[in-house]
């Protein structure tokens, strides 16, 4: 029977550390074309001024995983129907027979893997001593990125910048008493970025956050914020800086306005990218090679992380007797 897993549910299956291995897996199967990742679909509804968004992918080899994120999105629903404005569900088959295995809440799992990707990325390119953490945002997506790179790295303070101070105060101190790290707000963007071991972008922010100058020698940025064509968090003298490292090269060239722009205006070319990020995790691409050397990494986000996480949550839910089974 398949099962129905709530946020709840999903909430007790996932780790971090789960949810790292995963996305890491996931992005070694896309390197090594063992994954399928159709153009994700967005269907307007007019006449209620929503939309649906469908992120469809099947990864293959071990995993054989075959699902789908359908996500809706409603502005007006906060406040004409006090409902959230964003809501959704993954849907999980088995990659052999197509046969439904679950159906899971979204919004937990979606933030652990986005986390995770930030988590992955440190665990490559970041340096071995990194020790202090700057994180530019407040929102929901803070805490896991947080989380992923003490994960990887001996974290022992954070920076959090965000344009709303009192909100980059109330996740300063929610930092310290969830993980002991020492945590602070700050509205010095100077040295908050000279401090950095690792920088992670976590805005809605269209134009960049900070002038690639201010950047220390052996830093490793996560942008992971902006994925429209439009809108960069880092600057063109960033991404010349910086040895680049993307999460699909074919995503970030139609998403990544961090690094659409540069191309565009003709101060960076695409051939200069170092690798997707399943190269260096397949060990046919290097890491980071010195600790002088700044490393980015650029995630759009993709449906592969979303089925490699809920498959995961899956076979805990299977081991535990965890979920709701649904007849038919």
């Amino acid at each position: 029977m398949p099962l129905w897993l709530t946020r709840s549910d999903v909430e007790k299956l996932l780790d971090m550390p789960a949810a790292i291995e995963a996305v890491a897996e996931a992005y070694r199967l896309i390197y090594q074309g063992k994954a399928e990742l159709p153009v994700r679909a967005n269907i307007p509804v007019a006449p209620h001024d929503g939309s649906l968004m469908s992120m469809p992918a099947y990864l293959g080899g071990d995993m054989d995983a075959l699902g789908a994120k359908l996500i809706s999105f409603y502005g007006t629903n906060p406040t004409r129907r006090g409902l959230p404005a964003i809501q959704g569900n993954v849907v999980l088959f088995d990659g052999r027979n197509g046969a439904l295995l679950a159906l899971m809440d979204a919004g937990y799992l979606t933030a652990m893997r986005t986390g995770a990707s930030g988590g992955v990325a440190a665990r490559v390119l970041a340096r071995n001593d990194a020790r202090t953490l700057t994180i530019f945002g407040s929102g929901v997506q803070a805490p896991y990125q947080v989380e992923a790179a003490l994960c990887e790295r001996t974290i022992e303070r954070v920076f959090v910048v965000s344009r709303t101070p009192a909100n980059a105060e109330a996740l300063a101190v929610k930092l310290t008493e969830q993980f002991g790290v020492l945590a602070q707000s700050t509205v010095d963007v100077r040295m908050a970025v000279e401090a950095a071991d690792i920088l992670v972008t976590a805005t809605s922010a269209h134009e960049p956050l900070f002038d690639s100058r201010l950047l220390s020698p052996g830093v490793h940025i996560s942008g992971i914020g902006s994925h429209l064509p439009y809108a960069s968090e880092v600057d063109a003298g960033t991404v010349r800086r910086a040895k680049v490292v993307v999460d699909q090269m074919s995503a970030c060239l139609a998403e990544a306005g961090d690094l659409i722009r540069p191309i565009e205006d003709g101060l960076y070319d695409a051939s200069q990218i170092h690798a997707e990020i399943g190269a260096i995790i397949a060990g046919d691409r290097p890491g980071r090679e010195s600790d002088d050397e700044i490393t980015l990494f650029k995630s759009v986000g993709l449906a592969a992380q979303d089925v490699a996480v809920a498959r995961a949550v899956y076979s805990n839910a299977v081991e535990r007797g965890a979920g709701t089974e649904l007849d038919g």
